[in-house]
């Protein structure tokens, strides 16, 4: 049976991606999986993150990736000194060691042409998917590309959306909000990388239409 799966902020977490896609989801090739974007930085094993999405791609499973803040800090990297530094000390240090790098410009191409191709967002007849969230302050919702990557504290509920739900990342929240959202923005990003967060520590994925939420803690250690 096709599920509609999206997973929240990763942040170089592989052992716990792993975990989540093949012991709790146990995916299949009907599936259609949306990543929301931070799948690198922080943690210890980004590179070993986009491996195994690119390996699933490879497989025949359907994996769709939208932009996160991270992944545009990385991708800004190259720019300047004062970039590369932002993005270095937002855990890009981490990304690069797991890459044995020591820039962005030195990862295999396979894995450029990976982080190039993500979408700042994408909407289905249901859902949008996203990293953040969108400015809705905009007649246009999807004009704002900044608002995509790093917005917070919005409502969870937001007319302009009419009926579709959005689905997103970015702001760490605790298991009990996340299990208790009733508007129609879900905010998916249970702080996985964060481990010395009492309430955080959780990779969160949510089954639509049903809302139903699978979590798995950190695994890495």
């Amino acid at each position: 049976m096709k599920r509609i799966i999206a997973i929240g902020d990763i942040h170089g977490c592989k052992k716990t991606l792993d975990k989540m896609l093949f012991q709790q989801l146990q995916i299949t090739k009907e599936d259609v999986i949306y990543l929301l974007g931070d799948l690198i930085d922080r943690g210890p094993d980004s590179r070993g993150v986009i491996d195994t999405i690119l390996t699933l791609e490879k497989e025949g499973f359907t994996i769709l990736t939208v932009l996160g803040n991270h992944e545009e800090m990385m991708l800004q990297s190259v720019l300047d000194a004062t970039s590369h530094q932002i993005w270095i000390r937002n855990g890009g240090a981490e990304t690069l060691k797991s890459f044995e790098s020591s820039d962005f410009t030195e990862l295999p191409m396979e894995y450029k042409l990976f982080f190039y191709r993500a979408k700042f967002f994408i909407e289905t007849d249901t859902n949008i998917f996203v990293h953040a969230g969108l400015n809705f302050t905009n007649e246009n919702l999807f004009e704002d590309q900044d608002a995509m990557l790093w917005v917070r504290n919005y409502h969870d509920y937001q007319p302009a959306l009419k009926n579709k739900i959005l689905v997103h990342g970015h702001t760490p929240l605790p298991l009990r909000f996340i299990k208790n959202q009733r508007g129609n923005c879900i905010n998916i990003d249970g702080g996985c990388v964060f481990t010395n967060w009492p309430t955080l520590g959780n990779l969160v994925a949510v089954i639509l239409p049903d809302r139903e939420y699978i979590f798995v803690p950190n695994v890495e250690k």
